[in-house]
C-alpha cells in the first residue's frame, strides 16, 4: 500500500476556477435544454404531460454533479483521498441515478420528428448498445474497474495528470449511467434480463464495493499514495456511500416489476362434459 506519501496537487484544472467554469458550461446548458424539451413535450401533447418527478430527477443529478465539481469538493479532491472518494460516489452513483430516472432519451424522442425519431430509437437497437446494455458488460465497465483503478498505478498516473482526472470523471459518469440504465432505466433499450436476474448482478456489484473497500481499508494490494488514515477513511466513505447508493438503485428496480397478471379464464381449465 502506498501509504505516507501524499498527493499531489496540480494546478486547478478539474477542480479551481477554471474547473468550476467548465463545469457551470456544461452543467448549467443541459439542465436548461432538458427544461425546454418538458415544455415543448408539453405543449406538443398536453394530454400527455411529462412527469415533474423525472424533471426533479434530473436537475438532481446535475445538482450532484455540480456538488462534485465544484468548490470545495472540486479541488480537494485532486489533494485528499477522502474528497476524492466522496466525488467518485457522486459522480459515478448518485448522479448516474438520478440523471437515468429522469429518462431523457424518452424525452428527446417525444421532440422529435418521426423520422430523426426512427434513428435514435436503431441507435438505441444497435448491436453496440446491445452489447454495453448488457448487465454483465455494464457491471464490468463500472464496478469491475475499480480494482484495476485502486489495485495499480492507473489512481496516480489518473490523478498526475489533468487530463487523466477528466477521463477519470467521464469514466465514472458514463459506467454508472450505463450500469443504473441496464438495471433500472426506464428509457427505450434492447430486452433486458428479468427483475431477479438484475437482482444477481446488483449483488455481484455490492460484494466488489464491499471486497474493494475492504482490501482498500486493510492496506492489501492497495497503490493509493496517501496518508494511511485518509485512506482508511475514504475505504469507509466507498463502504457506507455504496451501500445507500445501491439500496436507492436496489428500489429503483423493483419499483420497474410488472409480475403478470394471469385472468381467471387462463387458469381454469375446461371440464370435460360427460
Amino acid at each position: 500500500m502506498g501509504g505516507g506519501h501524499p498527493m499531489h496537487d496540480h494546478g486547478a484544472a478539474g477542480g479551481g476556477l477554471p474547473g468550476a467554469a467548465l463545469s457551470a458550461l456544461v452543467l448549467v446548458p443541459a439542465g436548461a435544454g432538458y427544461l425546454l424539451l418538458a415544455r415543448r413535450a408539453q405543449r406538443r401533447n398536453p394530454a400527455l404531460a411529462w412527469s415533474g418527478p423525472r424533471s426533479a430527477s434530473f436537475l438532481g443529478g446535475l445538482a450532484l454533479l455540480a456538488l462534485a465539481m465544484l468548490p470545495p469538493l472540486g479541488p480537494a479532491a485532486r489533494t485528499d483521498f477522502r474528497a476524492h472518494m466522496a466525488q467518485h460516489l457522486l459522480i459515478g452513483m448518485y448522479a448516474p441515478l438520478a440523471l437515468v430516472l429522469s429518462a431523457p432519451v424518452t424525452l428527446l424522442l417525444r421532440n422529435l420528428p418521426p423520422v430523426r425519431a426512427r434513428q435514435v430509437v436503431a441507435v438505441v437497437r444497435s448491436r453496440c448498445a446491445r452489447v454495453l446494455t448488457r448487465p454483465a458488460v455494464a457491471l464490468a465497465l463500472s464496478t469491475g474497474s475499480l480494482p484495476v483503478l485502486y489495485f495499480t498505478p492507473l489512481y496516480g498516473v489518473c490523478m498526475a495528470h489533468p487530463a487523466g482526472h477528466l477521463l477519470l470523471h467521464a469514466h465514472f459518469l458514463a459506467s454508472g449511467c450505463l450500469f443504473a440504465h441496464a438495471l433500472a432505466g426506464p428509457d427505450p433499450a434492447p430486452r433486458r434480463p428479468g427483475v431477479r436476474a438484475r437482482l444477481v448482478y446488483l449483488g455481484a456489484a455490492v460484494a466488489v464495493h464491499a471486497l474493494v473497500a475492504q482490501a482498500m481499508y486493510g492496506g492489501f494490494f492497495v497503490d493509493v499514495h496517501a496518508p494511511i488514515d485518509r485512506v482508511q477513511q475514504g475505504a469507509e466513505i466507498m463502504y457506507y456511500g455504496g451501500d445507500v447508493a445501491e439500496l436507492l438503485l436496489a428500489a429503483a428496480l423493483v419499483a420497474t416489476w410488472r409480475p403478470e397478471r394471469r385472468t381467471a379464464t387462463a387458469t381454469i381449465r375446461p371440464r370435460r362434459l360427460v
